[in-house]
């Protein structure tokens, strides 16, 4: 495995595998790697030739007062586990390469990044999108792959390669789950034992609500109502949003007829946390 923490040995690799016609899969992380991830990783080996993940804790996507500092890191257990799996490059940039003194250039995705997670996190996906961007452009992937608990950052990440022009195909794959459903997640690792039991709840909201529209439940207020009830016996959990929306344009529905997403973001003790479930 590369391990690569210059752009311009970065960019030095992938050319050289371009220029050999071997396709890239790219996944870029944050670390403290969980399965989620790493089921990311084997479907980019599936359908690509040389694998190239990163791992970079972005601070652009962070606010004022959120767990920068505290964000789970661990990079030797990270390294282990890419080896593990095969990754052809693991790519580890410092704040400094990837944002260099006097820097001004961010990448704003208007209308759809500043509903839901952007109304919560005023400028979190400006920050997604501009360091995102950047990784692309530094690794020029043919694909590259991201899960699907994350959803509306799936879609601006999309809008965002659409509208700049980026040849590179956007791979969403389903979310990886503990056994009694929680997403998995790095933050999972604030929680406290009796926090993690009530996080299970948010997974449960959100079947309630699935399993209501596919008994032929369409009133988006009833389902709503529904899958609240199911977090208000919880205690502890502080509900951030509960929303069904269009999964392209992510406009809430009032009447479910076609494709939705259930989404939910919830505070639980200190730990924020998010999930959805898309309909089909």
């Amino acid at each position: 495995m590369n391990v690569v923490t210059t752009i311009a040995d970065m960019r030095t690799l992938a050319e050289s595998h371009r220029k050999k016609g071997r396709t890239i899969g790219f996944v870029p992380t944050m670390g403290f790697l969980h399965e989620g991830h790493l089921s990311l990783m084997r479907e980019a080996r599936k359908s690509c030739d040389i694998v190239v993940v990163s791992i970079f804790v972005n601070p652009t996507q962070f606010g004022p007062g959120e767990d920068f500092d505290r964000y789970p890191r661990d990079e030797k257990g990270d390294r282990e586990k890419c080896e593990a799996e095969g990754i052809d490059v693991l790519f580890i940039p410092s704040a400094a390469e990837m944002y260099p003194p006097g820097d001004s250039v961010s990448v704003p995705v208007e209308g759809i990044a500043d509903i839901l997670e952007g109304a919560s996190r005023p400028g979190h996906f400006r920050g997604v999108a501009t360091v995102v961007a950047r990784l692309f452009t530094i690794v020029g992937p043919h694909k590259a792959f991201f899960g699907q608990k994350d959803f509306q950052q799936t879609v601006v990440i999309e809008r965002m390669a659409t509208g700049l022009n980026m040849d590179v195909k956007i791979v969403v794959l389903p979310t990886v789950r503990e056994q009694d459903g929680l997403a998995m997640s790095s933050r999972n690792s604030y929680l406290r034992a009796d926090e993690r039991r009530a996080a299970a709840s948010l997974y449960r909201a959100l079947s309630e609500g699935e399993g209501l529209i596919r008994s032929g439940v369409g009133a988006a207020s009833k389902l709503k109502r529904a899958m609240r009830a199911v977090l208000e016996k919880e205690a502890g959990i502080e509900i951030d949003y509960l929303e069904i929306v269009d999964p392209e344009s992510l406009v809430s529905l009032r009447e479910i007829e076609h494709r939705a997403v259930l989404l939910v973001a919830a505070r639980i003790g200190r730990t924020r946390l998010i999930d959805n479930v898309l309909i089909l």
